[in-house]
């Protein structure tokens, strides 16, 4: 099965996906490392933007494992309806089964804490701003499942995208 989780920065998406994928076993890919470790093997300047170049890694990632048998949590901002669309064709291309889960914070002074106060979690990558955040271009999605981490702990959030794979 492929896990398609999306969300904004420092919504918990990361902690929630890491977590998920150590309870069900699963493989885990996250377009942050990606994109980091192309920076890092490229003559970029400091903060490029690698383009989709991460996303279309992460798909074909994902696809490999899928068609290995391996269950997959994508962890990405997943902000567009086009990175939506390619995420399940990467399912339909594998014969795997999907789900489309939300991670959202829905207090703002809480969200804006965890981005202001979170440490980078891949090396030599500087997660964006608050002012960052707020600029990002984030289409309207309707997910199977949306798990808000200001009322649920991480535990709570895995709880509730593990009964929802139950079902």
């Amino acid at each position: 099965m492929l896990i398609i989780l999306g969300g904004l920065p420092g919504s918990g998406k990361s902690t929630v996906a890491q977590a998920l994928a150590t309870r069900i076993k699963a493989c885990y890919l996250r377009v942050d490392t990606i994109e980091q470790a192309i920076r890092s093997s490229l003559p970029l300047e400091e903060g490029s933007d690698v383009g989709p170049s991460g996303y279309v890694v992460l798909y074909q990632l994902a696809l490999d494992n899928l068609r290995l048998g391996h269950s997959v949590v994508a962890d990405s901002v997943n902000p567009l309806a086009i990175t939506r669309n390619a995420f399940r064709n990467v399912a339909g291309k594998a014969n795997s089964p999907f789900i489309e889960v939300e991670v959202v914070c829905s207090d703002a002074a809480t969200h804006r804490r965890r981005a202001e106060t979170r440490v980078a979690a891949v090396e030599g990558l500087s997660p964006p701003s608050w002012a960052e955040i707020q600029a990002l271009h984030y289409e309207r999605w309707e997910p199977d499942l949306r798990i808000d981490t200001f009322h649920l702990s991480v535990e709570e959030s895995v709880a509730e995208i593990a009964r929802f794979l139950d079902r």
